[in-house]
This record gives structure tokens, C-alpha cells and sequence, in this order.
């Protein structure tokens, strides 16, 4: 059983748990982070990038004008 701190306040001891979980909760997403590692200069990279452009401008033309 753990002791209670009795020289601190109990909103300090709040907050230095949220600090430790929002530590926690960090060193988590780096780790479920992956690094992708994507050739921009590829030929298959640029025509997927201009379809995706195309489509985008497309939804977008569509957004701005609903009656087509």
C-alpha cells in the first residue's frame, strides 16, 4: 500500500498524476507512430498525387456549386 504525501496538497498530487499519464499517453503515440518512407520523386507517386488533386478539386468545384 502506497503512502499518502502529507507535505503536498492534494491538487498537486492531481497534477503530477495528469502529467504522468499525459506522458504515458506520448511516449505511446511515438511508439505506434511508424515512419513511412514514400519516393516523391516516383513516377507512380506523381500520377497517384494528380488523381487525388483532381478528385479533390472536383469535390470542391461540387462543394461551392450544389446544383450540378
Amino acid at each position: 500500500m502506497s503512502e499518502l504525501n502529507t507535505k503536498t496538497s492534494p491538487a498537486t498530487n492531481q497534477a503530477r498524476d495528469s502529467e504522468e499519464k499525459g506522458k504515458a499517453d506520448n511516449a505511446k503515440k511515438a511508439e505506434e507512430e511508424e515512419e513511412i518512407d514514400i519516393d516523391l520523386t516516383a513516377p507512380e507517386t506523381e500520377k497517384a498525387a494528380l488523381a487525388i488533386q483532381g478528385k479533390f478539386r472536383q469535390f470542391q468545384k461540387r462543394k461551392k456549386d450544389p446544383s450540378s
